[in-house]
């Protein structure tokens, strides 16, 4: 070999590369189509992306070996650029959200934080009507104790929903859209469709219900004179209040439509106002409660022996009054007696007891609380009794109708207070419903929903205590504090004035209307607009603005249902079933996705657990049927009629005979389900077709392959373990079988869960290419393959094996299918052994669709690599902001919620070293001496060795390389048979020696050197960075399309990897498999 060769510089690359970039005919049209061999890929931003400057990617030497598919595989740091912001990026594939990514054309930075996006609005939407109008009366009902109970239940309820929700909806990047986007794309348009229909019935019936709040306040505290039904006789009081409020509730629904139609706006900015009348009534209950202590409110209560009276008709509390001597009954007389005289007939309990009277508010430290700790559950129209209190009982036959008493007027009983007060707790949706105004909502709806509701949890436990502990029993009882002059209970506590709490309550119970008529329509638009509930699509269209007119009829109308019921605690339970329906799926979701454990389950929340989950489901369920079983029911009929209406509108259902029938029908409905099209990417992972090799006693050679497969796999997802036997079928049945048991036992020991297929065929290459082909049923096909790397290509018998192995990566990448090729198979891990330590490297080159970043985050699944960290390595070239791409690397992990070291490695532009021009020229002699000499097998063995030996001694000993170059002669000479020797013997030795110097003297393909280099430098930096990793996760770059170098493509590939223990070459199918989207 000469000794003067020749260094190509850099800048005179350009004018070498000339002849070997000519292109052929139609060159320019197969890049076209796509990469490798011409196949057509799949269209995505990151992949065939037009906007990268293709002239910009063959500059430089560095990535040479990546070349050829650039075009379709673009660099990492060309990439990143365009994931800096994760609101800019488009998805990876077409189906997901295309439509929101055609709306919006210009994404307005996010700025609401925690505080005022989640916290506030949840706290808005959770306090409300039924804390100022119901909660007394519960806790006087149901006493201190089941009313702690009671709330408990449903604030556990409501927290464990709230870590549920909190996990979905940190996992990926959650749109506008709120739950009903959520529950929808974790767990499927049937449940999302039948949730979303019922989430949407509980905010429209939460209108009506807070509609209904107004007017009872309205008509009984503010204005008791504007009602339009009047009472004309005793026991007509709750039909012409019903009356009333339907009248009422229907003008105010018509003006509320109005408002919402005319200006949304409006409304969203009269939202901080509702909230500052709620959160100033909270605080005034509390200093009423503080005032108690020590100057408690004067609202005496008038009793007759131990049953409370209705305030509305006297003011003396007496039967009769003393002046100058002289007796006068008072009015309270003459509503109990025929006449104003002492000794007219009068109601036979007033004539045997005394009238009392005491204070309604004794205070704090009146001890008040113990007589109220207990339940007084009563029926229909019974006269609330002060316990304790001595009364004589009057005759029977007495009837009390007409009399001002304060009657129940319901029957009250402990299942039922549940349903009237579990609305109280709902609203905690208001923050995940904003999603898209949030600078960060991965962090702010977990923190600021379970900061609501643990502060309103606080509130709603500490007022049922306070309540019991400062304000007598019967007052408590009264519903509509009839014995208190008409006032609203809590108000009597408030401080400075009851009017605090009335004016209050009046206005946030008017704002929370309007919030559910504003948020209830854009709900059942989005429905809608997905279009899977085909019935209400015509309620996706709206107002050339996208206000939707249309469901805002809908609603109303809705609405106006409840109205017409009229009554607050008839309508409660109902909208109780709704959102509790709603937060069991909610929980039921998070469950199922813990449990699949799906490669796109990575919430960024990590305090959650399905046995969390799981109980908030039971809660949910346990207190749809507490609150009212036949509710419940109908709730849960309407879901699952959605539910089938969704799953089977346009489908027929064929039904088998008996239990088998059924399964099979199952599993065939399951496939043909299945082939429909291209799994979504966050659904994608990898379903592998492993590829064995088998010894003469068709033994598997490589066992670790298996065990590499089910940590890979985790029993999840489609695993096909092929292997080929060469010959014909007929021949081969026996050893076919015995192959299978073999490799069924050996998938049995490691633990892999799959299906075995043998195959034979009179080559071996034609076998491997209909299993990559044919393997799998339907939609159950592989879209990966794991083959194990040819260790001895270079020396084995067999030399097609190299031959086979390109031929395979390049039928995976036309068949779009990835390719994982380990080499050094053998020292990869049992499923027995586990790491303490060590990294997971992955050295991401291009970006062929994010295989990479995904391998090792399943692999991190199983036990073996549990405790390994992931580490991702990138390259920057000489014109790349390394800094900048670090940055956009974290940025893009941390959308994905991966945790993994970033390092960006500079490569910079240098010259080809003498040892890489030496090895490639190495490389093409030993070619092309094979393709000249058609020697026999033994004799190609050792003219490889004698290569080998030459290139040893080239770097062993540089100052030899002239006697090496004379000896070659003679050790060539030795390998020829006779008859080639007699054939030759004519020609002079001159001859001899110059025809083999014209092999030793010629110059090496630039291309090549190129490659050469490319492969040099990467394996010297992947060494230098992760010589010690317990596995390298490395982009395998695509076989030539010029099928002539094929060995030299081998060669590449082993000097790319040479000197690393455990190396995993991945090839991408070309479509995105990760997504940074929930």
């Amino acid at each position: 070999m000469p000794t003067n060769f020749t260094v190509v510089p850099v800048e005179a690359q350009g004018e070498e590369q000339g002849p070997l970039r000519q292109q052929e005919p139609g060159e320019d049209e197969e890049k076209e189509r796509g990469a490798g061999d011409g196949i057509a890929r799949e269209s995505s931003p990151f992949i065939n992306n037009a906007e990268i400057d293709k002239g910009n990617l063959y500059e430089g030497k560095n990535m040479a070996l990546f070349e050829e598919e650039m075009d379709s595989n673009p660099m990492v740091s060309s990439l990143l650029n365009k994931l800096a912001n994760y609101t800019n990026l488009t998805q990876g594939v077409v189906e997901h959200e295309a439509d929101e990514d055609s709306k919006r054309k210009e994404v307005k930075v996010p700025r609401m934080g925690t505080f005022i996006g989640v916290y506030l609005p949840c706290l808005q939407n959770i306090l409300g009507v039924i804390l100022f109008l119901r909660l007394t009366w519960i806790v006087g009902t149901a006493g201190v104790l089941e009313s702690f109970i009671i709330v408990f239940m449903c604030c556990a309820c409501t927290m464990l929903t709230a870590i549920s929700m909190s996990a979905i909806a940190t996992n990926g990047v959650v749109p506008a859209g709120g739950s009903y986007y959520m529950i929808s794309r974790s767990l499927g348009p049937e449940f999302g469709g039948a949730v979303g229909l019922c989430f949407y019935l509980g905010t429209t019936f939460a209108g009506a219900m807070y509609i209904l709040g107004t007017i009872e306040i309205l008509l009984t505290y503010i204005s008791p004179s504007a009602a339009i039904f009047k009472v004309e006789e005793a026991g007509e009081e709750t039909g012409a209040m019903l009356n009333n409020m339907r009248v009422y509730g229907t003008c105010i629904i018509i003006l509320m439509a109005i408002v919402v139609f005319v200006g949304v706006k409006y409304v969203n900015k009269l939202a901080l106002v509702f909230l500052a009348c709620v959160i100033l009534s909270i605080i005034a209950i509390y200093a009423g409660v503080i005032k108690t202590a020590f100057d408690p409110p004067d609202f005496p209560i008038c009793l007759v022996g131990n049953r409370t009276l209705s305030k509305r008709g006297f003011d003396i509390c007496a039967k009769y009054t003393e002046s100058n001597n002289e007796t006068k009954t008072t009015r309270l007389w003459r509503l109990f007696c025929d006449s104003s005289l002492l000794n007219a007939t009068c109601d036979d309990y007033f004539a045997l007891n005394n009238v009392t009277e005491i204070q309604g508010i004794p205070g704090i430290t009146s001890g008040v609380l113990i007589d109220n700790l207990w339940s007084a559950y009563s029926e229909k129209g019974s006269i609330v009794e002060k316990k304790g209190q001595p009364s004589v009982a009057g005759s029977e036959d007495t009837k009390a109708g007409g009399l001002p008493y304060v009657f129940t007027d319901i029957m009250t009983y402990f299942t039922m207070l549940v349903g009237i007060y579990f609305p109280s707790v709902t609203g905690i949706m208001a923050g995940s419903n904003r999603s898209g105004d949030l600078k960060d909502a991965q962090k702010s709806i977990p923190t600021g929903t379970i900061l609501a509701i643990a502060t309103t949890s606080f509130i709603y436990l500490s007022c049922i205590v306070l309540f019991g502990a400062c304000i007598e029993g019967v007052i408590l009882r009264d519903k509509f504090g009839e014995a208190v002059n008409g006032n609203l209970v809590v108000g009597t506590l408030a401080w400075p004035s009851p009017w605090v709490i009335v004016i209050g309550s009046f206005f946030s119970t008017c704002g929370a209307g309007l919030q559910s008529l504003t948020g209830a329509p854009r709900l059942l638009q989005a429905i809608a607009r997905d279009g899977i509930v085909p019935f209400i699509q015509v309620f996706g269209h709206g107002k050339a603005n996208g206000e939707p007119t249309w469901a805002l009829l809908l609603t109303a109308g809705i609405c106006e249902i409840g109205i017409l019921i009229a009554s607050l605690d008839s309508v409660a339970p109902i909208l109780s079933m709704f959102f509790l329906m709603c937060y069991m799926f909610v929980n039921l979701a998070c469950a199922v996705q813990t449990l699949l454990r799906t490669p796109n389950w990575r919430p960024r929340f990590k305090y959650y657990h399905w046995t969390l989950s799981f109980l908030g489901m039971s809660l949910c369920l346990a207190l749809m049927f507490i609150c009212s079983w036949y509710y419940a029911l109908i709730a849960m009929l309407i879901a699952g009629c959605i539910y089938k209406y969704i799953e089977y509108r346009g489908a027929e259902k064929e039904w088998g005979d008996g239990i088998r029938g059924l399964s099979l029908n199952a599993a065939r409905y399951a496939l043909l389900r299945v082939e429909d099209g291209p799994p979504h990417t966050k659904n994608w992972r990898p379903q592998v077709l492993v590829l064995l090799n088998l010894d003469s006693k068709q033994l598997v050679k490589h066992p670790r392959l298996l065990s590499f497969t089910s940590q890979l796999k985790a029993g999840k997802g489609l695993t096909i373990v092929g292997s080929v036997l060469q010959g014909i079928y007929l021949d081969k049945c026996a050893e076919t079988q015995k192959a299978e048991e073999n490799v069924k036992a050996l998938m049995g020991i490691e633990k892999t869960k799959g299906f075995c297929q043998i195959v034979v065929s009179p080559s071996c290459r034609d076998g491997i290419s209909h299993l990559i082909q044919s393997a799998g049923l339907g939609g159950m096909k592989h879209n990966t393959v794991l083959m194990a790397w040819p260790q001895s290509w270079k020396q084995t018998e067999n030399h097609f094996s190299w031959k086979n192995f390109v031929d395979t990566v390049r039928e995976t990448t036309a068949a779009q299918q990835a390719l994982l090729v380990a080499k050094n198979i053998d020292l990869f891990p049992t499923n027995q052994e586990r790491f303490t330590d060590g990294n997971i490297d992955v050295w991401w080159i291009v970006h062929d669709g994010g295989m990479l970043m995904l391998l090792p985050f399943l692999l991190r699944q199983h036990k073996v690599w549990k405790k390994c960290k992931m580490r991702i390595f990138t390259v920057a070239q000489m014109d790349d902001n390394s800094i900048q791409m670090k940055k956009d690397l974290q940025m893009f992990l941390y959308h994905l919620r991966l945790n993994a070291e970033v390092e960006v490695v500079e490569m910079f532009e240098n010259d080809i070293s003498a040892f890489t021009y030496e090895k490639t020229l190495v490389m093409e002699q030993r070619s092309q001496m094979l393709k000249q000499m058609q020697l026999s097998k033994n004799e190609r063995e050792r003219e490889a060795q004698l290569i080998h030996d030459r290139n040893t001694a080239s770097h062993s000993a540089p100052a030899v390389k002239a006697s090496v170059a004379a000896a070659v002669p003679e050790k060539v000479q030795m390998t020829w048979t006779k008859e080639k020797f007699v054939a030759e013997k004519h020609k002079s030795k001159e001859t001899n020696l110059s025809g083999f110097k014209d092999i030793f003297n010629m110059k090496p393909n630039q291309s090549n050197v190129r490659r050469m280099h490319t492969a040099v430098k990467l394996n010297g930096v992947v060494l230098n960075k992760s010589q010690h990793a317990q596995l390298v996760l490395l982009n395998m770059p695509g076989p030539p399309k010029n099928r002539k170098g094929d060995e030299n493509y081998m060669e590449f590939l082993e000097v790319l990897t040479e000197g690393l223990d455990r190396v995993l070459l991945v090839r991408g199918s070309g479509r995105e498999v990760i997504t940074i989207y929930s």
